[in-house]
């Protein structure tokens, strides 16, 4: 049972990252140490060549690595990304992207999470993250 809702998740996204709601990311689904986001397509995130931008790609598979360690610690607002990497595996077709996160490893102060993206309706992946988070001591949680 995750530790927080969709909605309480959307709300946190809305109050503290209003970008990430304006660019049209939506939390889909989250389970404890899995969260599952998509990113609409716009024809904005287009680089030359035709496909999505990987800078747009790189805000999706950060904000789901956020959903997942929110699912699993609740909503804390400081847990902040201290490491990100991604790899990209093929060119995505124009259209929506999905995220699919999951926890590695959960500590009292760190997180590491995997995310891979994908086009939707497309089983291959087009990208690969994994990340570390800080979490704040209790005390200093907001």
């Amino acid at each position: 049972m995750p530790k927080m809702t969709i909605e309480e998740f959307n709300k946190l996204l809305a109050d503290e990252m209003p970008f990430a709601v304006d660019a049209g990311l939506r939390l889909a689904e989250m389970k404890h140490g899995e969260a599952t986001m998509v990113l609409p397509y716009d024809g904005s995130m287009l680089r030359p060549g035709g496909t999505i931008s990987g800078p747009s790609m790189m805000m999706l598979a950060d904000a789901a690595m956020y959903a997942v360690v929110l699912s699993m610690i609740g909503p804390v607002a400081l847990a902040v990304t201290t490491n990100f990497n991604i790899n990209f595996l093929r060119k995505p077709a124009p259209g929506d992207i999905s995220a699919e996160g999951k926890i590695i490893k959960l500590g009292k102060r760190l997180a590491v999470i995997q995310v891979t993206l994908f086009s939707v309706n497309d089983e291959e992946p087009v990208a690969h993250s994994t990340g570390t988070y800080s979490i704040p001591p209790l005390e200093k949680r907001g």
